[in-house]
């Protein structure tokens, strides 16, 4: 088999957990006595690292802030994170997700996470959800230099793996993640949960509304032609 390796993205393709962010950055933002704004929420931290996200966003304020005091921002983010998931009833997952998880795994396919959010908030929902084990590889943000869109993310779990990039798989739900994938040469399954199917199908090599619509065989055929 041709495909080794498919690597997910977290917030949007895990977890629908962005009204939760966003929350929690227009908190910061007011602490900082500054309107929160969505267009800017979009524009600089939706598909991005929590410290790429509000280190641009404060900065299109005039805020230039020093890395001491961004670190304690995000932080308290952290915090207060996992204690709104910890409020949550039930987790706000993608539709299907274990199953494909389990699929994956039934065919000896190596599954990782490559995400801009912090490695402690990615392994408390794991392990809240049960999902853990599923996964062999996390790049987090803790991992890295650069955010998406830059390829680093997907360079590093390449690079971990031992695995070149037509032997793998990402599946994003952003332009960012799209974008950071396929610089990194690795063909993207994009999965509606966020933008419209459309939207994405203009990005990404597949589309889907669901996880049970990606083709993991017409995958592979068209790896093994690269």
């Amino acid at each position: 088999m041709s495909l080794k390796a498919v690597f997910l993205d977290f917030s949007g393709v895990i977890i629908d957990d962005e009204a939760i962010d966003r929350s929690l950055v227009a908190d910061i933002l007011l602490q900082e006595n500054l309107r929160a704004d969505d267009d800017e929420y979009i524009n600089y931290c939706r598909g991005r690292s929590d410290r790429a996200g509000l280190k641009d966003i404060l900065a299109n304020r005039g805020r230039i802030l020093p890395d001491e005091y961004l670190d304690r921002l995000l932080a308290s983010k952290k915090q207060a994170y996992r204690q709104e998931i910890d409020l949550l009833d039930e987790l706000p997952l993608s539709p299907h997700l274990g199953e494909f998880l389990s699929q994956l795994k039934a065919e000896n396919i190596t599954v990782g996470l490559v995400t801009g959010t912090p490695k402690s908030e990615v392994e408390y929902i794991l392990q809240k959800a049960e999902l853990a084990q599923f996964f062999d590889i996390i790049v987090a943000e803790d991992d890295l230099e650069q955010s998406k869109p830059e390829p680093e993310p997907y360079l590093l779990a390449l690079s971990r793996l031992n695995l070149q990039p037509s032997n793998c798989l990402a599946i994003e739900d952003n332009p960012i993640g799209i974008e950071s994938a396929k610089r990194a040469k690795i063909q993207v399954v994009g999965i509606a949960n966020l933008y419209p199917l459309h939207m994405l199908q203009r990005k990404a090599n597949w589309t889907v509304d669901d996880f049970l619509e990606i083709e993991l065989d017409r995958v592979d055929r068209v790896l093994s032609k690269t």
